[in-house]
């Protein structure tokens, strides 16, 4: 893969980018959890699951609490757990 030239601006974007990426991913999972209690169709709540997953995977969560989470499917387990990781994530400010 060529290696691409970017301007010192979007270098500096990139950059803020992965620097907040945790924060990025905790308001991206809350607003998940939202669409979750919500959804109507199966289909919906797949899609939804499946985007969880993804979201949880770039938080680092460990694995045996991802595991879980994705096997029970239920809202109320990953909102408790959302909530500590955002209070986690609070005290690292």
């Amino acid at each position: 893969m060529a290696q691409r030239d970017y301007s010192e601006h979007q270098q500096n974007i990139i950059s803020r980018y992965y620097t907040q990426l945790d924060t990025i991913m905790l308001h991206k999972l809350q607003t998940l959890v939202s669409e979750l209690y919500v959804a109507d169709s199966d289909a919906r709540k797949d899609r939804l699951w499946q985007r969880v997953h993804k979201a949880m995977m770039k938080l680092n969560v460990p694995q045996p609490i991802v595991e879980h989470i994705m096997a029970g499917r239920d809202v109320e387990i990953l909102a408790k757990n959302l909530q500590e990781w955002l209070t986690q994530a609070g005290g690292k400010r």
